[in-house]
């Protein structure tokens, strides 16, 4: 199937609605989460993506590869945690990036289907993210050749598992891609809502995922976190999205702490809107970007031109 390139107006409008049901916090998570995976229906994966089923450290997995791309590194390695506020989400939702990423970086992108809340709280899913971690070095991917990548909740947990990396192992994953991460549950949306988030699913998640621990800790809210010794790092956010002050807030720390960052903000698209890269080209031409940036940091002996 061909990508397409429905007018912004027009998903908009066909989006709307079927967020406001999808993120609706007096819905059972049990019925969230059976929505998300019936709207991925509407995200095709690329011709010619091999996806083969896997466990890393323990979880289910899958990894995606593009035999048939023109630069393929299957050396090199993107370990990506899906978002869904940690407690909606899975591989399956968000084949569609995945599975683009390994067409434009040529690396192995790896899904892991890590716990969610609310019947596994934080720390579980930081906990999997991590094993999976260990497990691709025990693939045979070296540390310093593997990217994590990750949207909203899952570029929170992102940020989380490259921080106890660097200051817990002293271990520097090659890169960090962040699409609109949420790197701080405690913090109140600043509106009701966006296209894709409203005040009331982002609050009952982030109690969800806090459950009874302590939501100072920085696995929790990774913004508050140490930044030193991150590798460079790629934040893309939209302008009117509820996650965008936070994404200039975490940007802002990690140019302080001497990291280099890439931020592109986008106008006029919404919260993760690369996972609909296939229906609109300004969705697909953000995705090409962080491939690039991600392409560029596997490589062994490229750094990344960082603005």
């Amino acid at each position: 199937m061909r990508d397409l390139d429905i007018p912004l107006p027009v998903m908009r409008a066909v989006l709307g609605p079927m967020f406001r049901v999808m993120m609706d916090h007096r819905l059972p998570v049990t019925a969230r989460r059976k929505l998300s995976e019936l709207a991925s229906l509407a995200q095709p994966v690329p011709a010619d993506t091999a996806v083969t089923p896997l466990r890393l450290g323990g979880r289910p997995a899958e990894r995606l590869t593009a035999p048939k791309t023109a630069t393929p590194r299957p050396e090199t390695a993107v370990l990506y945690l899906h978002g869904g506020g940690y407690t909606i989400g899975s591989p399956t939702t968000h084949r569609s990036l995945a599975a683009r990423l390994a067409h434009e970086t040529g690396a192995s992108v790896y899904q892991l289907d890590y716990r969610l809340a609310p019947e596994h709280p934080h720390p579980a899913a930081l906990e999997d993210a991590l094993a999976a971690f260990d497990a691709l070095v025990g693939l045979g991917h070296r540390q310093d050749r593997i990217a994590i990548a990750g949207d909203s909740a899952g570029g929170g947990l992102s940020l989380a598992t490259a921080q106890h990396l660097v200051t817990e192992r002293g271990v520097r994953p090659a890169a960090l891609g962040l699409i609109a991460p949420w790197g701080d549950p405690n913090l109140p949306p600043p509106g009701e809502r966006d296209l894709v988030v409203n005040r009331r699913w982002s609050r009952r998640c982030a109690r969800d995922y806090l459950g009874d621990g302590d939501p100072a800790s920085t696995g929790y809210a990774p913004l508050r976190g140490p930044m030193a010794g991150l590798p460079p790092t790629y934040v893309q956010a939209d302008t009117g999205e509820l996650l965008h002050g936070q994404c200039v807030e975490l940007v802002a720390a990690l140019r302080e702490a001497g990291v280099p960052v890439r931020f592109h903000e986008t106008s006029g698209l919404w919260h993760v809107a690369q996972l609909q890269a296939s229906l609109t080209t300004r969705a697909a031409a953000a995705v090409s970007e962080l491939s690039a940036f991600l392409m560029a940091s596997l490589q062994p002996a490229t750094a990344p031109d960082l603005g």
